[in-house]
C-alpha cells in the first residue's frame, strides 16, 4: 500500500499565502489599536487639562416652594472667574428653575451656598456645568 500525500511537504516551498495575510492583518490590527488608544489618551488629557473651573454640589436644602439653597464648592485657578449653571427638578422631573453663579474670588477654592430662586417646590438639584466667565457654553 502507499501512503496519499494531500499537501506540500511543510517548510519546503515556504510560506503559505494565508500565512502572510495573517502576519499582514496582524500588524495593521496592532497599528490601529494603538492609533486608537493615543487619540482616547489625547481626548482624555484634553477633557481633563482643559477644565479650568469645576465645582461639585456638596448639598441643598429646599428652603419653600420657591428657594433652594445649595452649597456648591468650585476650583478654579486664582486669577480665573467662575460661573456655575444650576438646574432644579421638581419630583416630576419638570425643570422649575435655572441659574448661573458667578465666582470672583481670588482663590483656588471656593466654598459658598448661593440662594436658587424657582417657580415651584424642588426635589433635585443638578449642576449643568461650569466655565470661566467670558466663554462660550
Amino acid at each position: 500500500m502507499s501512503a496519499v500525500r494531500e499537501g506540500l511537504p511543510e517548510g519546503r516551498y515556504g510560506r503559505s499565502a494565508d500565512e502572510r495575510a495573517d502576519r499582514k492583518l496582524k500588524i495593521v490590527g496592532a497599528a490601529l489599536g494603538a492609533a486608537l488608544l493615543g487619540v482616547v489618551g489625547w481626548i482624555g488629557w484634553d477633557y481633563i487639562a482643559g477644565q479650568s473651573v469645576s465645582a461639585e454640589v456638596i448639598k441643598f436644602q429646599v428652603v419653600s416652594d420657591t428657594e433652594v439653597k445649595v452649597h456648591l464648592e468650585v476650583r478654579k485657578e486664582a486669577s480665573v472667574t467662575g460661573v456655575c449653571s444650576l438646574s432644579s427638578q421638581d419630583k416630576e422631573h419638570g425643570e422649575v428653575g435655572r441659574a448661573d453663579f458667578t465666582f470672583a474670588q481670588p482663590e483656588g477654592r471656593v466654598d459658598e451656598v448661593v440662594s436658587l430662586r424657582t417657580t415651584h417646590r424642588a426635589t433635585m438639584i443638578e449642576l449643568v456645568g461650569c466655565r470661566p466667565a467670558g466663554s462660550a457654553r
